[in-house]
């Protein structure tokens, strides 16, 4: 009997160490880039190649639930792959975004629990995910710590956490960033040697915290979530010391987890990182009951925005607001933002401008507290009262924070207001993770210190660096072209280049619409997307330098160039175009006078080239018609 139960004890050690794996390698669609999986020195550990380069080290992958580890003296089973090849359309650096991976859905066992690690690599980046199964009302408290290292001689670009996502990037050697340092993602990192780019996000974040990262001092930057990062500045600003408290306990989640998805992007040029589909690709598609067309669905109208704030603009008045609204017209834009002063008026003088801006093709949106959506009953009162108006989209401000409960908050909001055909514009708020692909509603979010930061000295060298960076993680609400102080240290020329380089589905602009009107570039202005065809990151291009972006629009193309703090020389080929001969506008620099430009009208055709010689903070924009 004991010999019976002996080779029994021995079969199944053998039948369990033949169903665990001991390390799973995932490979993108186009075999250059591979996720490997492994349990080394008792933890789960994994490390990412690309064009066989290890851009992400061996690294530890951490996470702990009611403070155990879940992640140490683990086994792996066998992993379930799938695959998929999608296309659909999309408001970004394309019209059509690309989503194609090959995917993992790997077993792992700590003693009783069980949990899946799920993989998905595409042919320019990997993610990864846990999903922690849970009893429908279970509740327990998540923690991470994984790592990703990154190579020795890395540069990366980031900042920290105390204005939350409003703050200015600088390069660092990641080889001399001591420990404690954070980052806020997206965080963008040049590996020494190549021209190869990784950034670093995450994805599809709900019912969770958000992320930040700490560099460990050893190349590491370590995932923390919202319970041990410091609370912002802003935040502080705004809200109790009891809110405070209260965004910095941990928060509970109930039922299975999902972790939002650890995003590594990687890109052989800038023009590869610009167009990465990724971060939106990780989330679901739109809901069809709300959504019916998708991004397309007609009540979800993308467009340029007139602005009262940053340019004085008169009075806040109904009066003002409606002639703001027939300026709107006159330049071609389709939304009017108006700040909080639309409160001191009547429901009938507001409806009276509601009226009036929709007979001229302009929708009005308007600005609201974050602080009073908490109460879901006066949320949902005041998202049915914006409805039967007509208003057409709400800007909510000052969230400051990626606690759980405010990242419930949002999705609240993106629910209600989907169910009543209200677009949205998050300001005070944390980055963009792609839900905007589920919630298409979202036309913009802030996340990004943009014209309203007046102290901004270096703005030409923050704006050279925002596209290869913030922009990466998704669109952002800068407020691009002001003509007046705010500019800094940069042209007139510069500023219109901007918009269309800054792009988001909502464009809005600090300048006045009197000021676009009469500025003698206004024909440019008019004739610039809030949406994108096609994009292409031109030679030039580096991060914190310049940045030479040519995009199309339907047979339209643009050049525009803005130029970092340092002159700089360029030779510009047209080969992106696809005819011999197009009429072209061009807006330059005015030599000696930062405060004007100059117009010409030209031929160019897809063999000739553009000089430009650029000043600090200079630019150019120019638009190819047929």
């Amino acid at each position: 009997m004991v010999r019976i139960n002996y080779l029994l004890l021995l079969l199944l050690l053998v039948a369990a160490k033949a169903s665990s794996q001991t390390n799973i390698v995932v490979k993108s669609p186009n075999q250059k880039i591979s996720f490997n999986l492994s349990v080394q020195k008792n933890k789960l550990s994994y490390f990412i190649s690309g064009n066989n380069i290890k851009v992400i080290e061996p690294s530890a992958i951490s996470m702990a639930l009611d403070l155990a580890t879940i992640t140490e003296g683990v086994t792996l089973g066998k992993a379930e792959v799938y695959e998929l090849n999608e296309q659909y359309p999309w408001y970004g650096a394309h019209s059509t975004a690309r989503n194609h991976y090959k995917g993992a859905k790997i077993p792992v066992s700590k003693g009783s629990l069980n949990y899946f690690l799920d993989v998905r690599v595409f042919n320019d980046g990997a993610a990864f995910r846990l999903i922690v199964p849970g009893k429908e009302q279970q509740k327990r408290i998540a923690d991470e710590a994984t790592v990703f290292t990154l190579p020795k001689g890395t540069a990366a670009w980031y900042h920290d956490l105390y204005m939350h996502y409003e703050g200015v990037y600088e390069k660092r050697l990641l080889d001399t960033v001591k420990a404690g340092q954070w980052a806020a993602p997206s965080v963008t990192f040049q590996l020494p040697g190549s021209k190869l780019y990784v950034a670093i996000t995450e994805a599809d974040l709900k019912n969770y915290g958000g992320m930040a990262l700490q560099s460990n001092g050893r190349r590491g930057m370590v995932l923390r979530l919202p319970q041990n990062q410091p609370t912002s500045y802003p935040y502080k600003l705004r809200y109790s010391p009891e809110d405070t408290l209260k965004r910095s306990k941990p928060a509970a989640i109930t039922g299975t987890i999902h972790t939002p998805w650890r995003v590594i992007m990687i890109a052989e040029n800038l023009n590869s990182l610009v167009n990465n589909d990724m971060v939106h690709n990780l989330c679901p598609p739109p809901d069809k009951q709300l959504f019916p067309e998708g991004i397309k669905t007609a009540w979800i109208k993308p467009g340029p925005a007139v602005w009262k704030y940053l340019d004085d603009g008169g009075e806040s008045s109904v009066a003002n607001m409606k002639e703001f609204s027939r300026m709107a017209a006159e330049l071609g834009f389709k939304h009017n933002i108006l700040e909080g002063f639309w409160r001191r008026w009547s429901d009938n003088e507001l409806q009276d401008l509601v009226n009036y801006s929709k007979e001229k093709g302009v929708g009005i949106w308007l600005w609201e507290h974050s602080k009073d959506l908490w109460d879901a009953g006066k949320r949902q009162a005041f998202f049915k009262k914006c409805h039967d108006m007509g208003i057409a989209g709400l800007k909510l401000d000052f969230f400051d924070h990626e606690g759980k409960d405010v990242v419930d908050l949002y999705q609240d909001i993106l629910k209600e207001t989907a169910a009543l055909q209200l677009m949205l514009d998050f300001h005070g708020a944390n980055k963009p993770t792609g839900t905007e692909r589920t919630w298409p509603n979202e036309l913009t979010r802030e996340a990004v210190k943009g014209m309203e930061a007046s102290k901004l000295a270096d703005r030409a060298g923050h704006n050279v660096t925002l596209p290869f960076t913030r922009f990466i993680a998704g669109h952002a609400e800068y407020t691009p072209v002001h003509f007046g102080e705010r500019r800094k240290n940069t042209t007139w020329a510069h500023q219109i280049a901007t918009a269309a380089i800054f792009s988001a589905p909502l464009l809005t602009y600090a300048a006045s619409p009197q000021n676009l009107l009469n500025n003698p570039a206004v024909e440019m202005i008019k004739s610039i997307p809030s949406i994108w065809d096609e994009t292409i990151v031109l030679p030039g291009s580096a991060i914190g330098e310049a940045a030479v972006y040519a995009r199309r629009k339907g047979d339209t193309w643009f050049l525009a160039v803005i130029n970092g703090s340092k002159p700089k020389k360029l030779n510009i080929p047209l080969s992106f175009l696809v005819r011999d001969a197009y009429q072209t506008l061009e807006v330059k620099d005015t030599q000696g006078n930062t405060g004007a430009l100059t117009l010409e009208n030209k031929t160019y055709g897809k063999a000739d080239s553009i000089e430009l010689e650029l000043g600090e903070g200079g630019g150019y924009i120019a638009r190819f018609g047929l």
